[in-house]
C-alpha cells in the first residue's frame, strides 16, 4: 500500500516554500471587484495572509485620517488611503490574471516585480522613517506640515521617474541580452 502524495502541480516547488500552488479557476474582473472591499481581493486569490495585511492598513489609514481631521495632514493620509484603496483592487486583478495564465504566485506577490535595485532598497523602512521625521517635526513645530504637504506632488513625480527608470532599463538588458544571443548564434 502507497502511501498517499499530492499531485505534483499542487505542491508547491522545494526552492520555495511559500510559493503558492497555481490555480486558473480565479477571474481577474471578480477579482477586481473584490478587491474594493479590503483584503477580500487578495484572500480571493489564496493570498490570505497579505488579504489580512491589506485590512489592516487600510483600517489603519482611515482611522489615521480620522484622527488628524481639521488638521493639515488629513489630506495626504486620505490620498493615501484612496491610493491604496486602488492599489488593493488592481492588484487582485493582477494576481488573479497571473494565476490565470498559469503563472505560480507568492504571497507577497505585487503589482511591481522586484527587479535587483528594489530587493536591495528597503524602500518600506525608509518611507516609515521619514512620514515618522515628518510628523515629529510638525508635532514640535519645527516645521509645519501644511507648508510641506503642499509639495506633495513632488512624490508622484519622483515615483513616475522611477518606474520609467527601470521600465527602461529592463528594456535595454533585454536588448543587451537579444544582441549576445543573436552573435552567439552567429
Amino acid at each position: 500500500m502507497t502511501p498517499f502524495t499530492a499531485p505534483p502541480s499542487a505542491a508547491p516547488p522545494a526552492d520555495n516554500p511559500y510559493q503558492q500552488p497555481v490555480s486558473i479557476n480565479n477571474s481577474p474582473r471578480f477579482a477586481f471587484v473584490l478587491g474594493l472591499i479590503p483584503g477580500v481581493g487578495a484572500i480571493y486569490n489564496g493570498q490570505y495572509l497579505k488579504g489580512l495585511v491589506h485590512a489592516v492598513i487600510f483600517g489603519l489609514l482611515i482611522s489615521l485620517a480620522s484622527a488628524t481631521e481639521g488638521s493639515a495632514g488629513q489630506p495626504m493620509i486620505v490620498t493615501l488611503a484612496m491610493g491604496f484603496y486602488a492599489y488593493m483592487a488592481f492588484e487582485a486583478y493582477h494576481t488573479a490574471r497571473k494565476r490565470q495564465l498559469g503563472l505560480a504566485v507568492e504571497e507577497w506577490s505585487s503589482l511591481v516585480s522586484p527587479n535587483h535595485y528594489m530587493a536591495r532598497a528597503p524602500i518600506g523602512p525608509v518611507l516609515l522613517i521619514v512620514l515618522g521625521i515628518l510628523f515629529l517635526l510638525d508635532t514640535l513645530h519645527v516645521i509645519e506640515f501644511r507648508e510641506l504637504a503642499r509639495f506633495w506632488p513632488v512624490l508622484l513625480i519622483i515615483a513616475g521617474a522611477v518606474m520609467l527608470f527601470n521600465r527602461m532599463s529592463n528594456a535595454r538588458v533585454a536588448e543587451d541580452s537579444a544582441r549576445m544571443e543573436s552573435r552567439h548564434e552567429q
